[in-house]
């Protein structure tokens, strides 16, 4: 009789979920809460949203890690779709780097009146690029390299390389967007301060943003693996956050050359 319950394929049938659609309702309260803080200048309704949202996706995220460690329904199968999944998910994120960067060279490549015809516009003080840009461009380099380290250690089974290959990333980053904080603080600019400051304050932000998402990504990781989730052959969400995080190298490499080398 229990044969007949049996799964037959190496697809995974996901199950009924309260998750995507708690998380559509929690985003619409976020987004809401921060039109209403735009114009009044209250928090509650924001926080609120972003308590929801965070909370839905920490309990949407759980299930997921359920289904691949406990259950094991992350078949080899299964695994392929989840990498294109994330590989569509990359070159999207790559696209909106490019609406960005977009935005800069078309006002810096050609530079009108209203800016008086010169890039950088004359009342910008732009950031010296080879202070706190080349120490950041130094810190996610070598971030790189010790995300690697981490994937290469647990391909071989060596906890404690992955461990420790983990913990120094997740500094690393940490300490990079410290970096980046301060230089925002110290700057002569600001996002209102015409073209240079919106477009130099969105690309950098949003990567900054990036930054911080992927150091969480990998945080989770360490605690995941100190908890022993990843086996050398089943790790695509270690996998994951590697992507992710060298996708976060090159954009910067990007950004410092264009924004803060030749753009200034």
């Amino acid at each position: 009789m229990s044969d007949t319950h049996k799964k037959g394929h190496d697809y995974h049938l996901v199950d009924p979920s309260v998750w995507p659609i708690a998380i559509s309702f929690s985003a619409l309260v976020l987004a809401i809460g921060a039109v209403y803080f735009m114009h009044s200048k209250s928090l509650w309704l924001l926080l609120i949203g972003l308590a929801l949202t965070l909370y839905c996706m920490f309990m949407w995220f759980r299930d997921v890690v359920i289904e691949g460690e406990h259950k094991g329904d992350h078949t080899p199968v299964v695994q392929i779709g989840l990498r294109y999944g994330m590989t569509l998910f990359i070159i999207s994120e790559v696209m909106f780097f490019v609406a960005w960067f977009w935005a800069y060279f078309d006002s810096s490549l050609f530079p009108d009146a209203v800016i008086g015809g010169v890039w950088p516009p004359k009342d910008i003080k732009t950031l010296d690029p080879w202070h706190i840009p080349l120490i950041n461009t130094l810190i996610l380099l070598l971030s790189g390299t010790t995300v690697t380290w981490a994937h290469h250690s647990l391909l071989e089974n060596d906890r404690k390389g992955l461990l420790n290959g983990l913990l120094l990333t997740v500094i690393l980053g940490l300490i990079f967007t410290s970096f980046q904080a301060y230089e925002y603080f110290v700057a002569d600019f600001k996002l209102s301060s015409g073209i240079y400051g919106a477009t130099f304050y969105m690309a950098t932000g949003f990567h900054g943003f990036h930054v911080l998402v992927g150091t969480i990504f990998l945080a989770v990781c360490y605690f995941r693996a100190k908890a022993g989730h990843y086996k050398p052959d089943h790790h695509f969400g270690f996998e994951a956050a590697a992507w992710y995080w060298h996708f976060v190298d090159v954009v910067w490499l990007f950004l410092f050359a264009s924004i803060y080398i030749w753009g200034s």
